[in-house]
């Protein structure tokens, strides 16, 4: 299904101000996140110029950038070198918007072109013009423009994440119906990714969606996690296994290690490689921190690489035999911890609690009271009157066995069922 460039109101809001600022901008982003659609959607609109790197030798890739934007230059000077490139850009007698898509393509082959736009930037941009760089990797934006140590850091204006959409966009984008659980479970097989939303097909169910993308004959994500991992940077078997791990229900770093019989020390710079590429996520009881607590959990952030390995690696070869209630029992499970997720990122701060035998979906301050606390039950179905006072009457007798109640004497109890989407 292809689809309408919709949503994205903040990010061209950040874009007009830089574009007024001038300097330099950073995007990133994770692949198929929707970035370079954005880009290019916003600079056609407004006049400015797109390039998109490629991976080959320096010469071939500054041939391309100014292929790409020779049509729109007041001067035709080829140039052999990037140097040469920054003096064409100088050249030009109008204020210029110019993004370098995949930024990182070019500094992986010519290590010193961050020192040479750095000076540059520094001693010979234009004024009233915009240097947009964007690349896909988190792991190597971050490198190029938030280490301290290299020559970009400082010299961005703004650095600015295109984060994958919510659930009302993916919504309004397939014309799905929000409070249908339906649109929900389709939403966790595609989550806040607008490539994926084009397998949307309309009046296609669930199961059909799962196997279009995931189950069928050379489906589109068959190797999308290993292409995710390689964009990363984050290279090697081990990182698979991991993520097999994870997927299948091996959440403490002991559990992981243990599933692939190394040493819990072995694991720290792959887990933590995978955190700073946001392909997984670390989390705490409420109220703790790195240092205060050994009751760390890890769990796979994005709901496509989720299903991926909670249920697309385990169950491959047996799908096609399952019945159509058992493929809809697997996608209702998977669907719960995504609507857990989006619960929880209602609240900021909120994150889970666990102690024993208790735990708790969302512990988060109260929004309506400085000083109280909000604990929440969520359960991935709708509830009758009947089962939601049930519910909530477990919730607050699981909290009273709790450490953390005997800190905090005001709390305001919920419970969020499928009807609160």
């Amino acid at each position: 299904m292809n689809l309408d460039f919709v949503n994205r109101i903040k990010e061209q809001a950040e874009l007009a101000a830089a574009t007024r600022k001038g300097g330099l901008l950073v995007v990133f982003g994770r692949r198929r996140v929707g970035k370079s659609r954005l880009l290019r959607h916003w600079l056609t609109t407004n006049g400015g110029l797109y390039s998109q790197a490629i991976e080959g030798p320096q010469d071939m890739q500054i041939r391309q950038v100014f292929d790409d934007i020779k049509a729109r230059l007041s001067t035709q000077i080829v140039p052999k070198t990037w140097p040469e490139f920054l003096e064409v850009l100088g050249l030009q007698k109008k204020p210029w918007s110019l993004c370098l898509d995949e930024f990182p393509y070019l500094t992986a082959v010519d290590p010193s072109l961050p020192s040479q736009l750095q000076k540059w930037i520094d001693h010979a941009m234009p004024k009233g013009c915009l240097l947009i760089l964007a690349g896909s990797s988190t792991r190597m934006m971050n490198d190029l423009f938030l280490n301290r140590a290299a020559p970009l850091y400082g010299r961005a204006h703004k650095l600015l994440q295109v984060k994958p959409m919510d659930y009302a966009a993916f919504c309004a984008a397939c014309a799905l119906k929000p409070a249908d659980m339906a649109s929900f479970e389709k939403f966790s097989l595609v989550g806040g990714i607008p490539k994926y939303w084009e397998f949307v097909e309309k009046g296609a169910d669930v199961i059909a969606l799962a196997e279009s993308l995931y189950f069928d004959f050379a489906p589109y994500m068959e190797q999308e996690p290993q292409r995710i991992l390689r964009d990363e940077g984050v290279l090697g078997a081990n990182a698979v296994s991991v993520l097999e791990a994870v997927g299948r229900g091996a959440e403490r770093p002991s559990e992981i290690a243990q599933r692939l019989g190394t040493a819990q020390t072995n694991l720290s710079r792959l887990l933590q490689q995978l955190l700073d590429a946001s392909v997984l996520a670390r989390e705490l009881p409420f109220g703790e921190s790195v240092r205060t607590t050994k009751k760390i959990l890890y769990r796979i952030a994005d709901p496509t690489m989720r299903f991926w390995f909670r249920v697309h690696s385990p169950h491959q070869s047996r799908w096609h035999s399952y019945t159509p209630e058992e493929k809809l029992k697997l996608i209702h499970e998977h669907a719960s911890t995504v609507f857990e997720d989006a619960c929880r990122a209602r609240f900021p701060g909120a994150s889970r609690y666990w102690e024993k035998d208790i735990e708790l979906d969302i512990v988060a301050q109260d929004p309506d009271k400085a000083k109280g606390l909000l604990v929440a039950e969520v359960k991935w179905r709708k509830l009758s009157a009947a089962e939601r006072r049930h519910v909530m009457t477990q919730l607050q007798q699981k909290w009273a066995r709790t450490a953390l109640s005997q800190r905090h004497a005001e709390v305001r109890f919920e419970v969020f069922d499928a009807a609160a989407k």
